[in-house]
């Protein structure tokens, strides 16, 4: 499985924009702020002693152009999404976190899709460096979707013309909460300016080949969401992934995601609609399919702890009662393993290897404090450090173990067969 890095295919300064106004730190996404730091082991690609090649991906045949009417971009949404399988479990866009070697890890364990993390968009089309560090796939990475934040249109097409042959949507962030998008004019808080919001989906949906998809957050007054989701679809969007807290909602263990209200934009649109929100093991996928009606469902902080999640594993935090098959012989100890395997096949900075460890482990590491401070020590990481980490919490004892009742993960399964029939 070659790796595939975008910036020797972009390495043109023709295919680069122009631009007179640097962008302050502030403004940045936090993967953007560290090109632009002082040098930083853990900005490092975490590349193996025998190293990985960069190819080039053939480009993707031609689509057909655009659709000429409202119908028949309902249809074409359609026959796209059941032309790659129709997928119901899907990893999430996170900054920093939906990386390859962890989309690829989640694959492993049942995700049908996946969304690469937030690219800042101007930054993502200026600069080679941030293209080659950010945005990585393969040929096994699909069906995928390569989100963006932006705020200006043309900036966005073109940073978008460049990765559309090599993914299955192009994804326009519209739900990110925090300051950081604040402060740059993008993601949640485009919802104070829906005309632009409506431009940059125009525009994308007129000159790409590749559909493109949307990811937004819910307002407060139900009807204000369903005439935003209603202008998305009308805008071009062939696909809406609503995420059921509103803007201020961030605190996801505080904010219970409203699944009513989810369920009234699907049955509002026309277009496929994704969930997101309250997904912690797959009793929750299923109930969540059941109230919203909704096409599949998006995972993010319980996949950072837990990737098998679409497996049917369980961390002992939702360990159901009575479970007679407890233990499943699997632990999140050996995920991370796996996962140092595949950043060995697809290096990808060290940070973002960092930040998964921490979080694989952290139920280990509450037992034994003393090795997560002998990781926050480390300037510079090597794989050979951390896999003597993982072995070292494995002999101290206190092992965490991940839970899985195999009949009540056929039924689950079943249950979203048949709704997909």
């Amino acid at each position: 499985m070659p790796l595939r890095r975008l910036a020797p295919l972009l390495a043109s300064p023709r295919r680069r924009l122009r631009s007179s106004l640097n962008p302050s730190l502030a403004a940045m996404s936090p993967a953007a702020a560290h090109l632009a730091t002082a040098a930083d082991p853990d900005e490092d690609l975490c590349a193996s002693a025998a190293g990985s090649e960069a190819q080039d991906l053939a480009p993707a045949p031609p689509l057909p152009p655009p659709p000429v009417s409202a119908e028949e971009r309902v249809e074409r949404a359609w026959a796209h999404w059941r032309r790659l399988g129709s997928p119901r479990l899907l990893v999430a866009p996170m900054v920093d976190n939906s990386e390859l070697p962890f989309r690829m890890l989640c694959r492993r364990y049942g995700a049908d899709a996946a969304y690469t993390p937030m690219l800042h968009s101007r930054i993502f089309s200026e600069n080679e460096k941030y293209r080659s560090m950010e945005f990585t796939t393969c040929k096994e990475d699909r069906p995928l979707f390569v989100q963006f934040c932006a705020n200006d249109p043309d900036i966005l097409l073109q940073a978008a013309k460049m990765v559309e042959p090599y993914c299955d949507y192009v994804d326009i962030n519209f739900g990110c909460p925090q300051r950081i998008a604040r402060r740059g004019n993008y993601g949640a808080f485009l919802m104070d300016n829906l005309p632009l919001v409506k431009s940059l989906v125009q525009n994308l949906a007129a000159n790409l080949h590749v559909p493109v998809s949307v990811k937004i957050r819910v307002f407060p007054r139900l009807v204000d969401t369903l005439a935003y989701a209603k202008m998305l679809e009308e805008a071009g969007a062939s696909l809406v992934a609503v995420h059921g807290r509103t803007r201020d909602e961030k605190d996801g263990k505080k904010f219970r995601a409203d699944w009513d209200a989810i369920k009234a934009v699907k049955d509002a649109l026309r277009v496929p609609v994704l969930a997101n929100g309250n997904i912690r093991h797959m009793e929750d996928v299923k109930n969540c399919l059941e109230h919203t009606g909704a096409d599949g469902v998006l995972s993010a902080e319980t996949l950072l702890e837990n990737p098998a999640l679409f497996a049917g594993f369980r961390t002992k935090e939702w360990k159901e009662d009575g479970d007679e098959n407890g233990d499943s012989g699997l632990d999140q100890a050996d995920l991370v393993i796996e996962y140092l395997k595949l950043c060995e096949q697809y290096p990808v900075p060290w940070r973002m290897v960092r930040s998964h460890v921490h979080k694989m482990l952290g139920d280990w590491f509450r037992v034994h404090p003393e090795v997560r401070e002998e990781l926050n020590k480390q300037n510079k990481l090597t794989f050979e450090w951390l896999h003597d980490m993982v072995m070292r919490l494995k002999e101290l004892g206190g092992r965490v173990p991940l839970y899985r009742k195999e009949s009540a993960l056929e039924t689950t399964l079943d249950g979203l067969a048949s709704s997909n029939a």
